[in-house]
């Protein structure tokens, strides 16, 4: 099965999990969450994979959160919104098999999640 990897090229941790799926022979389709943003629905069926709310994918140390988002309480839907339109905000790398997903973060777990 191929792996979806949704993938933000400035970020050195997504461009290590794509170098180990191609090390390690695992099909995979870069989906540039960057050049094309998720829409909100696609982003609400990655939730779903995840089993995780959208405040588990909030890069929360970025400079445009902490500058615009930091202090303010949005509801989920508005996060959503507000993920699509600002995709650099999105937790990279996204890995998507068929009805699941995880983060690709620590790297340790993208072994596990393509050999289950």
């Amino acid at each position: 099965m191929v792996v979806k990897v949704l993938h933000n090229g400035n970020c050195s941790k997504s461009n290590a999990v794509l170098e180990y799926l191609d090390e390690n022979g695992v099909p995979f389709e870069i989906i540039n969450i960057v050049d094309d943003p998720l829409s909100p629905l696609e982003i609400r069926t990655v939730l779903k994979k995840l089993n995780q709310s959208v405040f588990h994918i909030i890069r929360k140390t970025d400079k445009l959160y902490v500058e615009n988002y930091a202090d303010k309480n949005y509801s989920e839907e508005e996060w959503i919104k507000i993920l699509s339109e600002n995709p650099s905000l999105i937790q990279r790398p996204i890995l998507v098999k068929g009805s699941v997903a995880m983060l690709g973060r620590p790297i340790e777990n993208v072994k596990f999640f393509i050999e289950k």
